[in-house]
């Protein structure tokens, strides 16, 4: 599973229990400063918020799907003195949350995607095949849960979900296990899932991954809709930032990668023209309206690796906002995977 942060660390002026991946390196490219407004889209458990605020006397706007995070970060919101505001909702939405809590403009906005190992650890949530727990995967702990989508998605619609959002090669296959397998009775516990897909791909000890890592995947980003959310996330940031704000994001797999790399690329002029015999569209005649921070994403470092394993995979991008208008809200050429499956 992808995880946005490791246990057991601390951060900068005391313990917290989980300490996002890549901290330093994403409050080096939002560069807090004094007086500055900036949004934490995916609190979770508060690393990347309580090191904004102390870097600078700044205001933070922090924002999470999980009413069980919102709930822990009370605390921190009361010792910082009103200078933190906890938010439940979606950070695709941050513009109106952002709105309603009196911020119009940002000068620094931070998404840090996956799934926390608040989440993770906690086996009743069902995010993980590690733990013996309800098939749940719901962040926001309402709306149709993953036992609801394994035992009624057809099984052309089961595969294709794995085979989009896990990049699952053997999605059909595990999608007829599925199918079969719950005709003797539902699939409610993670534990039963991952032997239905580990039976179908084998336990192989020397694969770094358990056979069932990209299924749960595809399932939690279904659950939870994150590819649109992560768009409509970096649409809304291009628009609240103020210029000179700054856009951090951290990614933990491919998909994630691509969409804000595409974004970011898209919006610096670095796409660039297929051939210069081709016609120049509207989006070419656009001023750019990031600048790019790093030539490539930046990565955890060996140290950072060896203290969380599952930091391995994290990509850091970032942005500089320019003065020039935001460009139109259009999906095409980001790389968003495309479903023709609705969740139930």
């Amino acid at each position: 599973m992808t995880d946005r942060s490791t246990t057991g660390t601390h951060a900068a002026g005391g313990p917290v229990r989980h300490v996002p991946v890549l901290l330093l390196e994403t409050i080096d490219a939002l560069s807090p400063r004094d007086d500055g407004i900036y949004i934490d889209g995916t609190f979770g458990a508060g690393g990347a918020t309580q090191a904004l605020l102390e870097s600078a006397k700044c205001i933070v706007l922090a924002i999470d799907k999980d009413p069980d995070a919102v709930t822990a970060g009370r605390k921190l919101e009361q010792s910082a003195e009103g200078r933190l505001t906890l938010a439940q909702g979606a950070f695709g939405n941050l513009g109106e949350i952002a709105s309603e809590n009196g911020i119009e403009l940002a000068d620094g906005i931070t998404f840090d995607l996956g799934v926390s190992s608040m989440q993770l650890d906690q086996a009743e949530r069902g995010f993980s095949f590690q733990g013996e727990g309800p098939l749940d995967m719901r962040m926001s702990k309402s709306g149709p849960s993953a036992a609801d989508v394994v035992n009624s998605l057809e099984e052309r619609d089961l595969a294709q979900v794995i085979s989009v959002l896990g990049e699952e090669r053997r999605a059909r296959a595990i999608a007829r296990a599925i199918v079969a397998a719950r005709a003797d009775g539902a699939i409610e516990r993670t534990s039963e899932l991952s032997d239905i897909v580990a039976g179908v791909l084998g336990r192989r000890h020397d694969e770094k991954k358990h056979p069932a890592t990209r299924t749960f995947q595809a399932l939690r980003l279904f659950v939870n809709g994150e590819m649109d959310e992560l768009v409509q996330g970096l649409f809304a940031a291009e628009k609240m930032l103020k210029e000179g704000g700054r856009l951090a994001v951290i990614t933990f797999h491919s998909l994630e990668d691509r969409i804000v790399k595409r974004f970011l690329a898209s919006r610096s002029g670095k796409t660039g023209r297929p051939s210069r015999h081709a016609p120049v569209s509207a989006q070419d005649e656009r001023l750019p309206s990031f600048r790019l921070l790093y030539r490539r994403a930046v990565s955890p470092g060996d140290e950072e690796i060896r203290r969380n394993p599952r930091a391995r995979s994290a990509r850091l991008r970032a942005g500089e906002r320019t003065d020039a208008p935001a460009f139109p809200a259009n999906m095409e050429g980001l790389g968003v995977p495309k479903l023709s499956v609705n969740v139930i």
